[in-house]
C-alpha cells in the first residue's frame, strides 16, 4: 500500500492553496480531485472578485481570513504574474431606508481593519459612474478582480515544484483509522495510507468527513447547497467599477462585476436547491431587470443572456443566520492529523492565502 504523509481532498482554490503552503513547508502532499480538472465546482463559478473584508462581523473568521487574505492575494499575484484589477467597488443605496443599512456596512468594515471604506454622496457616486442611480453610497478602493483559473494554475504550479502530486478523477469513498493513520479508499487506485489528511471538498466537505469511519457525527454540520445565476450584458457595460447594492438575505445581492476583458455581468442571485445543478434558466433573467434597474435604470429589454451558475457550499440554512467559516483541527475533534474546512464559501478565493496559513499552523506539531 502506498503511503504518503499528507492528502488533501479537494482541488479548488483553498485546497489548492493548502497543499502549495504543506508542499513548500516541506512536507510530502498528494492532492486527490474527483473531478477531470482543478477548480471546476465553485472556485471557477464565482464573481472572481477580491473582497476588501466589509460585510462580515467583528472577529469572525471570515472577516479576519478576508483582510489578511486581500493582503497576501494582491502581493502573491503582482509576484507571480496572475492578472488582477484593483478596479474599486460602489456598495449603493437607492432608497433612503437603504442608508442606515450603508452606514452599518461602513462600522462593519472600520472594525475589521478596512479603513478606506467612505461615504460618498449619490453626485459623487454618479460622477465616478454617470449611468448609476443611487441617493448614497460607499467606496472601496481596495476591492479588485482576478482571473481565478490562472490564480489555481499558480497555486498548483509551486505545490508541484515544491514536489506536490495531483490526482485528477480520484474520488474518496471511504476512510479508515488504523494505527493513527488514514487509510484512503479511492476511486481506480489502491488505497492510500497518510498521516494528515485534509478536507477541502467544498461544497462536498460534510459529505468527505461522514465517509471517515468513527469521526463523530455530530462534528459534521449540515450540507445546504444556495444557487447563484449569472447573467452576462450584451453590449458594452457602462460601468468601470463594480456595482453592489445593499446585501440581501443569503448573499451580496443581484451586483454587476466586471471581468478582465472588461465584459459585464449580472448576479448571483439565491436559488436554494436540493442538489448542485449548473444550469441557468432564462426565465429568472426577468426577475434580474427590476433589481438592477433600481441602480442602472437605462437597462434595456433583452439585454441580459445566460451566463453560468455556482453553488455556494453553505452549512446554514435559508432562515438560519449566515454561518461563519468552520475549521476544525485536532483541537477541535480530537482525531490527530485531521482538518476539515466547513462552509468556505465567498470570500473563500480572497481568503485562499490566510485560510491556508491557518491549516498549516494547526497541523505544525
Amino acid at each position: 500500500m502506498d503511503e504518503v504523509e499528507c492528502v488533501v481532498v479537494g482541488a479548488g482554490v483553498v485546497g489548492l492553496a493548502v497543499a502549495r503552503a504543506l508542499a513548500v513547508a516541506g512536507r510530502e502532499v498528494v492532492i486527490l480531485e474527483a473531478e477531470d480538472a482543478i477548480g471546476t465546482h465553485t472556485s471557477s463559478r464565482n464573481s472572481e472578485v477580491i473582497h476588501a473584508g466589509i460585510y462580515y462581523p467583528k472577529g469572525s473568521l471570515k472577516a479576519r481570513a478576508c483582510v489578511e487574505g486581500r493582503r497576501l492575494l494582491y502581493a502573491y499575484c503582482e509576484a507571480h504574474g496572475v492578472p488582477i484589477r484593483r478596479c474599486g467597488k460602489l456598495i449603493v443605496a437607492t432608497s433612503e431606508g437603504q442608508i442606515g443599512e450603508l452606514k452599518e456596512i461602513q462600522r462593519k468594515a472600520r472594525e475589521n481593519g478596512v479603513a478606506d471604506v467612505v461615504e460618498i454622496s449619490a453626485a459623487e457616486a454618479m460622477r465616478l459612474e454617470p449611468a448609476l442611480h443611487c441617493v448614497a453610497a460607499l467606496h472601496s478602493p481596495s476591492t479588485g478582480i482576478i482571473d481565478s483559473h490562472a490564480l489555481m494554475l499558480a497555486y498548483l504550479g509551486d505545490a508541484e515544484d515544491a514536489g506536490a502530486m495531483l490526482g485528477l478523477r480520484s474520488s474518496l469513498v471511504g476512510v479508515l483509522l488504523k494505527e493513527g493513520k488514514f487509510e484512503l479508499k479511492v476511486t481506480g487506485a489502491d488505497p492510500v495510507r497518510c498521516h494528515i489528511l485534509v478536507n477541502s471538498a467544498g461544497i462536498r466537505a460534510p459529505s468527505v468527513a461522514a465517509l471517515i469511519e468513527g469521526f463523530p457525527r455530530e462534528r459534521i454540520p449540515p450540507e445546504y447547497y444556495a444557487k447563484g445565476n449569472y447573467y452576462s450584458l450584451a453590449g458594452r457595460p457602462p460601468f468601470s467599477r463594480l456595482v453592489y447594492p445593499v446585501p440581501e438575505p443569503g448573499g451580496l445581492g443581484v451586483h454587476v462585476t466586471l471581468d478582465l476583458a472588461g465584459q459585464a455581468r449580472f448576479g448571483p442571485d439565491v436559488e436554494w436547491v436540493e442538489r448542485p445543478d449548473y444550469t441557468v434558466d432564462p426565465r429568472r433573467a426577468e426577475r434580474f431587470y427590476a433589481a438592477i434597474r433600481r441602480y442602472w435604470p437605462a437597462l434595456s429589454d433583452g439585454a441580459l443572456a445566460p451566463g453560468y451558475a455556482g453553488i455556494r457550499p453553505k452549512i446554514s440554512g435559508p432562515r438560519e443566520p449566515a454561518a461563519d467559516f468552520l475549521i476544525q483541527g485536532p483541537a477541535e475533534h480530537g482525531v490527530p492529523g485531521l482538518v476539515n474546512l466547513f462552509g468556505i464559501e465567498s470570500p473563500g478565493l480572497t481568503a485562499s492565502l490566510a485560510l491556508a496559513d491557518d491549516v498549516a499552523a494547526r497541523l505544525k506539531d
